[in-house]
């Protein structure tokens, strides 16, 4: 049997720069076709959950937003063993714990991906609720992904132009095209939580 391969994306879209990982998976599916070796997943914030995955594969790559203190969008590529040490070096979120322990997991049934690669972007801003992408991060998608296709066309995992299999993706509904039409402005929402619960502010 070939190698099999997971693409994974992680993070959360809600809170701006957090959702790195998963826009860039979006991307690579919206215009590179794969084999059945290799699986596109959408892997949110599922820690745990997708210790499943790991286990089917030989080789993992991850996309995720990455705080190595670093200039804003700076790509930064981790392969090996330092893949877990830098997932939680500069916790930014509940999904990194998660990660490393999914990681950990897999190693202790000694059915973790023998090849690991880590794609991961420095990002500018994650307090914004319901904010996009920051122009230095969204910049650095087209050339994460394209590390990705060159890494696993070294692998014996060629990708081809056209639609890639998007079932393990998020819904359409929330992809960044149509996250960012219908995400209202700054000035209309409330980007730090729920309003109903948040404390009043005085006026000034």
């Amino acid at each position: 049997m070939g190698k099999r391969a997971l693409v994974l994306g992680i993070g959360n879209v809600l809170w701006a720069d957090e959702g790195f990982g998963v826009r860039c998976v979006e991307a690579l599916a919206d215009s590179w076709s794969f084999g059945p070796e290799v699986t596109l997943l959408d892997g949110g914030t599922q820690g745990l959950y997708l210790l499943p995955f790991l286990e089917a594969v030989d080789i993992l790559v991850v996309f995720d937003a990455i705080d190595y203190g670093l200039p804003p969008g700076t790509l930064k590529v981790i392969e090996g063993d330092e893949v877990p040490a830098f997932m939680g070096a500069k916790k930014m979120s509940l999904h990194q714990t998660g990660f490393q322990d999914v990681i950990a997991t897999a190693r202790l049934m000694n059915q973790c991906p023998k090849t690991l690669l880590l794609i991961g972007c420095q990002p500018e801003e994650l307090e914004d609720y319901g904010g996009g992408l920051r122009a230095p991060v969204a910049a650095q998608i087209a050339p994460a992904v394209e590390i990705a296709l060159a890494r696993l066309a070294d692998w014996g995992l060629p990708a081809t132009p056209g639609k890639g299999d998007a079932s393990l993706l998020a819904d359409a509904s929330i992809t960044r095209g149509a996250y960012e039409e219908g995400r209202p402005s700054a000035d209309a929402a409330c980007r730090i939580g729920d309003a109903r619960f948040l404390p009043a502010r005085e006026e000034v």
